[in-house]
């Protein structure tokens, strides 16, 4: 398995948006926006509703991949990215927690998360990551 570097952590752990490849029935790319967040090695990612396509993908087929856009650029002014592939599994339950964590990052400190009464337990996505590219500082 491969591993992040502090420079990658850094920029999940920053708000950088992910987006979020599974593989549809038909072998066709399935993008999704996503908050995420770590757990360990693990990238992680919360989801309320049981019925969303990226979940149903990832239970038949469980690769994905994660690209995150970064802040800085190369010499020639590419500008960096962070993809992550890895293995993902699903849990069932702590989505609202999960989500409400990503929210101090993602929306700001204090942000009540998900908005609404009693959410239902949905699912966090645990990603064990598999390889590491881009551009940037993400090798060691």
């Amino acid at each position: 398995m491969a591993r992040l570097n502090e420079a990658a952590r850094a920029l999940i752990e920053s708000g950088a948006l992910g987006h979020l490849v599974t593989i549809e029935p038909d072998g066709a790319p399935q993008v999704s926006a996503v908050w995420v967040g770590l757990a360990g090695d693990e990238l992680v990612t919360a989801h309320l509703m049981a019925t969303q396509r990226k979940l149903a993908n990832v239970r038949r087929d469980p690769r994905v991949a994660i690209s995150f856009d970064g802040t800085g650029a190369n010499a020639v002014g590419m500008q960096d990215h962070l993809v992550v592939h890895g293995l993902a599994r699903l849990t069932a339950g702590g989505a609202p927690e999960f989500l409400h964590r990503l929210a101090q990052v993602y929306v700001g400190l204090g942000t009540t998360f998900p908005p609404m009464p009693d959410p239902p337990p949905g699912f966090v996505m645990h990603i064990a990551v598999t390889r590491v590219g881009g551009l940037g500082p993400w090798w060691d």
